[in-house]
């Protein structure tokens, strides 16, 4: 079952245009992985941090 965090990673994806491609890439991960993490199937503490590092960066990065 994916966690609350999840939702609000996709959330910010769809708002920022931001693929899943493109978030795996910065986060160093495959697109595949990333979907294992966000639909719940893969549940670690480093990839959360990870992957939240990763789109706080790509955000901020197309808002400028």
């Amino acid at each position: 079952m994916p966690q609350e965090w999840t939702a609000d990673v996709v959330a910010r994806m769809h708002m920022a245009k931001i693929t899943m491609k493109r978030l795996a890439a910065e986060c160093g991960y495959t697109p595949e992985y990333v979907s294992m993490v966000l639909n719940g199937h893969r549940d670690t503490e480093t990839a959360k941090a990870t992957i939240l590092s990763a789109l706080d960066r790509l955000v901020s990065a197309t808002s400028a």
